[in-house]
């Protein structure tokens, strides 16, 4: 992975908040690190004498996010949330909210807890490519701890309140300055430091240090398929009845999406989960898999969803059960949505994760988060508020 760090650039930027800016939309100009809405940033700065952490405000993108993106919040209230046992998600947003010193600024990102916990200026996280795709593999413990020795790793927990705590008890005892970054398996990685450029740039190194072992081991190789016939018109219409509203499709048909669905045993291959969590939102959990007959094939989507509700659920009303996108065996994967831009979205989203599940698979197989941690995020109101917005 390049750097695309310009001294030149960066030395237009005088304040602390206009450099976070910048580097912001250099990481938010990598597909491989963020998508859509992922991945967060902050700095630290001192506003009439009191600490205060700009953290990305939720709902904005990284390659597009200005100074107004950033929430204010003062790093006192922050720290002292971090401490607390437990904390219910309106409680955080609402302290997050009260501790701002702009009222009208944006709702801090979920993880502004984390962000101010990590004692140094700048923080960087993104849900790398590389990063996810190896931590989600078999094996993957293994792999990141030899390739990452220096790292803080943490196994899967939830985001926003429940992960800072965690890790607040992990690092009470701490050499932060013998630490090159975090990695939340199955999740994503931090970086940081006092300097931008010198975080931004451990990013690169880091998730470039990945993509290196990627390539020496779990290269692919798409072969020349194809796609057979498939009636577009009537699972778009059969998708259209199930979700109560008209759908746009989108057709995939690239190498990569005719690879995927041309695999032996493709339902089980195709169904294992999400690349990073807050995919879930947008994707579901699984596509539909038409092998056969297509009507049989979304009743048992349909079906299989609501068990699955019905097994996790406590007092939530259950989203539409029908699917978001679709692989057909031997044709390519379909996407369905709202309009032309929800397709592109999910289109891009799920281009990433099919790379990383052919990936993974090099690497001894694909693994993503449990049924229910899957649940928990995709019935979880914050990502669900972010979705809305």
């Amino acid at each position: 992975m390049k750097s695309l760090w310009s001294d030149k650039e960066a030395a237009n930027y005088q304040s602390d908040l206009a450099l976070r800016v910048y580097t912001s939309n250099l990481l938010g100009q990598s597909d491989e690190l963020v998508l859509h809405g992922g991945g967060n940033t902050s700095v630290k700065s001192v506003v009439n004498g009191e600490e205060i952490l700009y953290v990305k405000g939720s709902g904005w993108d990284l390659v597009s996010i200005k100074e107004e993106g950033f929430a204010p919040v003062k790093m006192s209230t922050l720290l002292e949330m971090a401490k607390l046992e437990q904390l219910s998600d309106t409680d955080m947003v609402t302290g997050q909210k009260a501790a701002m010193i702009d009222s009208s600024a944006p709702n801090p990102s979920v993880e502004a807890i984390l962000h101010a916990l990590i004692p140094f200026k700048v923080v960087d996280h993104t849900h790398a490519d590389a990063i996810v795709t190896i931590s989600n593999s078999v094996n993957g413990q293994e792999h990141i701890a030899e390739l990452f020795p220096n790292f803080l790793i943490v196994p899967y927990v939830m985001p926003g309140f429940v992960l800072a705590h965690e890790i607040y008890k992990m690092t009470r005892d701490f050499d932060w300055d013998a630490c090159e970054g975090i990695i939340l398996h199955n999740h994503g990685i931090f970086t940081f430091d006092d300097d931008a450029k010198k975080s931004y740039e451990k990013m690169i190194e880091a998730v470039s240090r990945a993509e290196e072992f990627l390539a020496e081991n779990a290269d692919v190789v798409f072969d020349e398929i194809e796609p057979t016939v498939f009636d577009i018109e009537k699972l778009q219409s059969l998708v259209a009845k199930e979700k109560g509203h008209d759908v746009v499709v989108k057709v995939n048909q690239t190498p990569l999406a005719l690879h995927y669905a041309s695999r032996s045993k493709l339902y089980c291959k195709v169904t294992r989960g999400v690349l990073t969590p807050e995919h879930i939102i947008r994707t579901k959990r699984v596509p539909l898999v038409v092998e056969d007959n297509m009507e049989e094939a979304l009743e048992k989507y349909i079906v299989d969803y609501k068990a699955y509700f019905k097994k996790f659920a406590t007092n939530e009303i259950m989203l539409n059960p029908a699917p978001n996108y679709a692989v057909i065996k031997d044709f390519g994967v379909v996407l369905f949505g709202k309009s032309e831009k929800e397709c592109a979205v999910l289109n891009d989203v799920i281009e990433h994760t099919m790379m990383a599940v052919l990936r993974a698979d090099r690497l001894g197989g694909y693994e993503s988060i449990s049924l229910k941690d899957s649940f928990e995020m995709e019935y979880w109101e914050l990502e669900q508020a972010k979705l809305r917005k």
